[in-house]
């Protein structure tokens, strides 16, 4: 390398004097292209600009003329059609008429005389007044025939040009003429007051073109180098024989015109033989080529087709040292190189059917929609149509029977075009034992039919349909079975009909690693959408299938699950002693089966400790201890336990009123009083159920007969995209408009608040309140002396009387006197005794005691004991719920069949 410094260093040193000789004959001398053409330009710019002064002093000429002509006509045609022009003419003295007016029109235009003659030629009006009744010179026949005429005359006052025109009178007679004119001298100073101008102007441009010529002259000397003629054709000699001996295609474009093409670039464009000059997009070159040389945008090895090659373009820019701008594209044919890489190039495409097949197909947990995400992946990129056929029950999540299925049905089609003669969507198909699609089954494998026109067993299965699709175009066939745990889904069929060649073994496990991939996620969709439809059986067999019976409440609800899976809300309606009803509405979080299961517990709860007549506040406090623990004693079952649920729990009473009310982390109820007015009553909001143990509170609503309660979830009021207050402010403005029939109540929220795909489950309940009758209530005030239990018995019997219940007397007596001398002998004060006639007989004994009573079986010798268990025998019904005060003894008796 120390060898190889000093012949750089020498080369440099003898290129210095090139470089130097260079520069000395680079100016303008006599014998350089550039010297010779800047004398051929100064010359020829010379003679253009001679000429060009010539031809602009006879076009000022000539133009001096025609605009003089166009003067007289137009001055003497106006004063010949002036009025009083043709009754002066008549009158006793013309000129005395006349004569004044063509001066005054003389002096203000640019003529140098008016004459006014009769139809003889006689002056009537003439500049000079010794003119005056001379005879006109000039051509008088002309005008005297009607028609005007311009002409140039010699007079007696020199040489003119004139125009002369008839004036008629109102007969249409010609009666004078009026001519107008300007000398022949006046024209000419026109022309040569500009002949200065025009000479300057054409100097001017003389020095601009000359100063051109010397810049462009030394452009040209930079550019040549001061080269002559005989050296510039020894050195494009020397350029185009290497630039033709070159194996690489050279193209040279300027002006989007193709300005040079080497022989290999003719050769590997196929270029005309007349292409140089011509422009690019003429050629007929590839667009992407004919983009690249027209925007000169720079490219390095771009691969573009021509013809049956691949060419590696690459494009720079031409410009250098301030020349014209273009591009230098150079083409290279790496065909053969392309060829060698045809294979990875199929293996890439292959790459990436089945990286989109893993992301496209299986993206939701619908059976069909994955079948025809599977028949869309594939088509175009391996198939030109894709048939999806599934064993019947497989949609609905049946469970496939091992071994060779009965029947299918076709789920899916997709294809190029839509009038393909396929088996369309829901046609039921039974293959027959010699189709591919029965022998893939029977192998367990994908069969392969690259020629269906030669392929009897396909034809056998439907043979009018097959010589359809055969003449539709349709000639290969790929048939692979949809297997997931050895159990087969269903098949589906890769059909090509454009691409002119068959499917091949590539194509075959290329398509059954496809199939693979889409019947594990049908598979997956299978099983979701049977346990969706056993949770939905669960939910639907855990909710009410109908409204119990009651008269305090006219009740009307709705539940629709949402569209996502089976969630937990819920609702009831309960009867409660005493005429009095429940109002329950509830929410589980989450989904699935668990969300069902904890919600049919729950539910069942809520119905259990109803029983126990316990106070809202009460009752939710015990639901919220069951679901503390509900999953505690199921260990080892994989559930995640109860992560929260909601409730709101009412007591309507119809005859105080009042309504008695709870929540656990649930919506507040609606009010909707007779008049109208809506509210959400104010009830303490408690925690979920399930999260802790803090106590709930419970708040007592008056409401008069005819008021509203509104219960619902909060799938109603709240959804992705809008506020919960939103829907409240909706719900309120839907109840505001005061309908009173529950079920079109429900209608209407329904209608505003339903949203097009609920994403969570919607209960409502909509309730209008109902009151007892006061003649229906019978109640008496008990003081603690056994005397007055028979004061109670005799106002009982005149009460059943007045209601035509005479025949329950004795049986009502002996209950009531029963609880009223339990209350005296083991209550408290102060004791009362109610009567209610609703659906049953009422009766009911309130003292000041908490103590409860229980019922036993006395034995032979006791002599109490019995009275409870007499009461227990006589009443359909019977209990204890307890007051603020102390408690109430109730019984329900069955009312006698009317």
């Amino acid at each position: 390398m120390g060898r190889a410094r000093p012949p750089e260093n020498a080369a440099s040193t003898r290129r210095q004097p090139r470089a130097r000789t260079g520069r000395r004959r680079a100016g303008l001398g006599i014998r350089s292209v550039a010297g010779q053409a800047l004398i051929l330009q100064v010359v020829v710019a010379l003679l253009i600009v001679a000429a060009g002064a010539t031809a602009l002093v006879l076009q000022a000429d000539r133009d001096s003329e025609r605009e003089a002509r166009r003067r007289s006509l137009s001055v003497a045609q106006t004063f010949a059609h002036s009025p009083g022009v043709a009754d002066a003419l008549t009158s006793r003295d013309p000129t005395r008429e006349l004569q004044p007016g063509a001066e005054a029109v003389r002096k203000s235009t640019d003529v140098d005389f008016v004459v006014v003659t009769d139809e003889r030629g006689i002056r009537y009006a003439h500049p000079n007044p010794k003119l005056i009744g001379k005879r006109f010179v000039g051509d008088i026949d002309t005008p005297l025939s009607g028609q005007p005429v311009t002409e140039m005359v010699d007079s007696d006052i020199g040489r003119l040009l004139q125009a002369t025109v008839p004036v008629e009178n109102a007969e249409g007679e010609v009666v004078g003429l009026v001519s107008a004119g300007v000398l022949a001298s006046s024209v000419g100073d026109v022309v040569h007051d500009q002949l200065p101008v025009l000479l300057g102007g054409a100097a001017i441009g003389l020095l601009l073109a000359t100063g051109g010529i010397v810049l462009a002259a030394r452009r040209l000397s930079r550019q040549t180098h001061g080269l002559g003629p005989a050296e510039m054709a020894r050195m494009y000699e020397h350029y185009d024989a290497v630039l033709h001996a070159v194996r690489e295609g050279v193209l040279i474009v300027g002006d989007r015109r193709l300005l040079l093409a080497n022989d290999e670039a003719r050769r590997l464009l196929e270029l005309p033989a007349d292409a140089e000059g011509r422009a690019v997009t003429d050629l007929g070159l590839h667009p992407r080529m004919t983009q690249m040389l027209v925007s000169g945008r720079v490219a390095t090895d771009e691969v573009i087709a021509a013809g049956g090659r691949l060419l590696a373009v690459s494009n720079r820019p031409a410009q250098r040292a301030g020349g014209p701008v273009g591009v230098v594209a150079t083409l290279r044919d790496t065909t053969e190189l392309h060829e060698l890489s045809g294979e990875a190039a199929m293996a890439r495409d292959r790459l990436r059917l089945l990286y989109d097949s893993s992301v496209t197909i299986g993206t939701t947990l619908d059976v069909v929609r994955t079948a025809r995400e599977l028949a869309e992946t594939t088509v175009p990129d391996l198939a030109d149509f894709t048939t999806v056929d599934l064993v019947e029950g497989v949609p609905e999540g049946e469970e496939p029977v091992p071994g060779h299925p009965a029947g299918m049905r076709r789920i899916a089609l997709h294809g190029i075009r839509e009038d393909c003669p396929l088996y369309p969507e829901g046609e039921p198909i039974r293959f027959v034992t010699s189709t591919p699609q029965a022998r893939g089954v029977a192998g367990a494998r994908g069969v392969l039919a690259a020629d269906l026109r030669t392929s009897p067993g396909w034809h056998a299965q439907d043979p009018e349909r097959a010589r359809a699709i055969v003449e539709y175009g349709i000639h290969s066939l790929i048939a692979v079975p949809l297997r997931s745990r050895n159990v087969v889904l269903g098949v589906v069929n890769f059909w090509r009909s454009e691409r002119p060649e068959p499917f091949e073994e590539d194509d075959l496990s290329l398509a059954e690693e496809v199939a693979a991939h889409a019947a594990a996620c049908i598979d997956n969709a299978r099983r979701y959408t049977r346990e969706h439809t056993m949770a939905e059986t669960l939910q639907q067999s855990l909710l009410p299938s109908g409204l119990p019976e009651q008269n305090a409440l006219d009740v009307a609800y709705r539940y629709l699950p949402a569209q996502a899976g089976v969630g937990g809300d819920w609702f009831d309606v309960i009867p409660l002693p005493g005429a009095r009803a429940a109002l329950v509405v509830g929410d589980v979080v989450g989904h699935g089966l668990h969300a069902a299961a904890t919600m049919g517990r729950l539910r069942t709860a809520v119905h259990n400790f109803s029983a126990l007549d316990m106070a809202p506040d009460e009752l939710l406090g015990h639901l919220n201890d069951l679901a503390l623990h509900i999953d505690h004693d199921e260990p080892g079952t994989g559930s995640d336990g109860l992560t929260g649920a909601t409730c709101l729990y009412a007591i309507y009473d119809p005859v105080a009123r009042v309504c008695t009310v709870a929540r656990a982390g649930h919506p507040p109820p609606a009010v909707v009083d007779p008049d109208g007015s809506v509210r959400f009553a104010e009830v303490p909001a408690g925690p979920p159920l399930g999260l802790s143990g803090f106590p709930f509170e419970s708040v007592e609503l008056p409401l008069a007969a005819g008021s509203r309660l509104v219960l619902y979830t909060d799938g109603l009021v709240e959804q992705r995209g809008r506020d919960i207050d939103v829907g409240l402010d909706t719900l309120r403005e839907v109840l505001a408009r005061g309908e009173q029939d529950p079920e079109e109540i429900c209608r209407q929220l329904l209608r505003a608040l339903l949203p097009e795909r609920p994403e969570d489950d919607i209960a409502l309940l909509v309730a209008r309140t109902r009151s007892v009758p006061a003649d229906r209530i019978a109640e008496w005030a008990v003081p603690a002396d056994p005397a007055a239990v028979a004061e109670v018995r005799t106002a009982v019997s005149g009460r059943l009387a007045a209601w035509g219940l005479a025949e329950e007397a004795f049986t009502t007596e002996l209950i009531l006197s029963e609880l009223v001398t339990n209350a005296i002998r083991y209550g408290g004060s102060p004791i009362r005794a109610r009567l209610i006639l609703d659906r049953s007989l009422i009766c009911e004994v309130a003292d000041g005691s908490s103590t409860s009573p229980h019922l036993r079986r006395a034995t032979t010798m006791d002599e109490g004991g019995r009275g409870l268990f007499l009461v227990a025998q006589l009443a359909e019904r019977w209990g204890t719920r307890y007051t603020p005060t102390g408690k109430v003894i109730w019984t329900e008796q069955p009312l006698p069949a009317r």
